[in-house]
């Protein structure tokens, strides 16, 4: 709390000097040493009266910035699903006028009807188009494989004859190489 000053501002003005001075320049008496305590305890009450008012201010800056804080939290919480609502609403809306304007008569039902019509045609062609293509592609690697796999056969029966004509030329020339052998052997004993 401010105090009252009773003396006049030059007075405590001479005794604040008085107070600052070195004690070197005078030797301190008692009044000297009342004086200053009660200057020094004057400064220590000003300081907390202005230290007070402060932390009152700060109190009171915090108190409405929180409070403008909560408010805007409050406010966003009220807003977002008002604004949601009122998008939704606003594509429905949309959604709703197209279709009535696409269906408002017949003439625009019957375009509207054919453009469907056109697009399941497109869609069809499309899709046979896709089929042929796989259907000609798997058959092309089948008749690749058959085409690898007759020419594997026939060689197969190429080398099965050859075996089987040098296996009878081989066994017809049998018995004439076991006469020669024979001849070959006698010859020698």
């Amino acid at each position: 709390m401010p105090t009252v000053s009773t003396s006049p501002p030059k007075a405590t003005k001479a005794r604040a000097k008085a107070a600052r001075k070195p004690a070197a320049a005078k030797k301190p008496t008692s009044r000297d040493t009342i004086k200053a305590k009660a200057a020094h305890a004057k400064g220590a009450r000003t300081r907390a009266t202005h230290q007070a008012s402060s932390t009152l201010r700060g109190t009171q800056t915090a108190t409405r910035e929180t409070a403008g804080v909560f408010g805007d939290y409050a406010e966003r919480a009220v807003l977002i699903p008002v604004g949601a609502a009122l998008i939704a609403r606003d594509r429905v809306v949309d959604t709703v006028s197209e279709t009535i304007s696409t269906y408002s008569s017949t003439s625009k039902t019957q375009a509207q009807l054919k453009k469907f019509e056109r697009r399941g045609a497109t869609a069809r062609n499309r899709l046979e188009r896709e089929v042929r293509k796989a259907r000609v592609r798997v058959e092309r690697e089948l008749r690749q494989r058959r085409r690898v796999i007759e020419s594997t056969v026939s060689d197969i029966d190429e080398r099965r004859e050859a075996i089987a004509k040098n296996g009878s030329d081989i066994a017809g020339r049998v018995p004439e190489l076991a006469t020669k052998l024979q001849e070959r052997v006698l010859s020698l004993v």
